[in-house]
């Protein structure tokens, strides 16, 4: 069911969506989505939990995720091309619907989990390749804010060329912060509790 109401929503967008416009382009009533979800925020909670369990899955079976001879700019790319690939656009769509509304206050549930679960998910890409936890989840951070304004960037102007140029200068960073942290194991700050 759930599924079924990210697939709806990734054709349809979030911002003006509810329970009963949803549940008629499912050909069900919306009996069917009350029944699972209180109201339209708890609707939207379990969407972006959805959305996560399934950029980590699509994540974690990426060739090279969990080998640290493979670099984690190969690992971006193929997620860049996953993402803006026929099967996976709708959902990048949705997904960067979901954090432009968030971070304009136009969302009925706060969504912090929403971006930092990502960054600590990616952090433990770069721990595997002996980068110290804190800068790990920085890391992750930067790179996950630089590559969602790219697709963004891309999803608006069309212009794959100077994307995949931006692209590449960020790989290069990345695997050149590796290398260097990856090489200085154990000097990062500890992190502190609720950080």
């Amino acid at each position: 069911m759930l599924d079924a109401v990210i697939g709806c929503l990734a054709h349809t967008g979030i911002g003006q969506f509810t329970l009963r416009g949803v549940a008629a382009a499912l050909g069900q009533s919306t009996r069917v989505l009350t029944h699972h979800f209180a109201d339209k925020g708890e609707l939207l909670v379990a969407v972006m939990r959805r959305l996560d369990e399934q950029q980590h899955h699509a994540l974690r079976t990426t060739e090279g995720w969990e080998d640290p001879a493979v670099p984690v700019s190969a690992v971006v790319r193929s997620a860049w091309e996953r993402n803006l690939g026929e099967v996976e656009l709708p959902m990048t769509r949705l997904i960067r619907e979901i954090e432009g509304l968030a971070a304009a206050g136009r969302l009925p549930e706060a969504v912090p989990d929403f971006v930092r679960g990502r960054a600590d998910f990616v952090a433990s890409c770069l721990t595997l390749r002996g980068v110290p936890e804190r800068t790990a989840l920085i890391t992750a951070t930067m790179l996950n804010a630089t590559f969602a304004g790219l697709q963004a960037d891309y999803l608006t102007t069309s212009d794959a060329e100077r994307a995949r140029g931006a692209l590449d200068e960020l790989c290069h960073w990345l695997d050149a912060v590796v290398a260097a942290r990856g090489d200085r194991r154990g000097e990062g700050t500890p992190r502190q509790s609720g950080s």
